[in-house]
């Protein structure tokens, strides 16, 4: 008997689908960054600059630790294929087409 989710983070590809989405939308946030660092630095005070490199480097922290945890999820999604035999079941699926 298959499980079916009831949200999205039910499962291990719903959690897989919204880091890529979170992923996404660091890169975004992290390339508006870099350009307002790159910008005409005598238009921004000190203090700002400091700030933006702090952004910055927060934002690679958690890249850092989103690419750890996709990896985690790839892990558990393996050992639970394993450990469920889905992929046995799916092999047998296709050779029986």
């Amino acid at each position: 008997m298959a499980y079916e989710a009831e949200t999205p983070f039910d499962s291990v590809e719903g959690a897989q689908e919204y880091l890529k989405l979170l992923s996404e939308a660091l890169l975004d946030a992290r390339r508006d960054i870099e350009r307002d660092i790159a910008g005409p630095a005598d238009s921004k005070p000190p203090r700002r600059l400091e700030a933006l490199r702090l952004v910055l480097y927060k934002l690679e922290r958690l890249e850092h630790h989103l690419k750890a945890s996709c990896r985690e999820l790839n892990d558990l999604r393996t050992l639970r294929r394993l450990l469920l035999q889905e992929r046995a079941l799916m092999a047998a699926a296709a050779r029986s087409k």
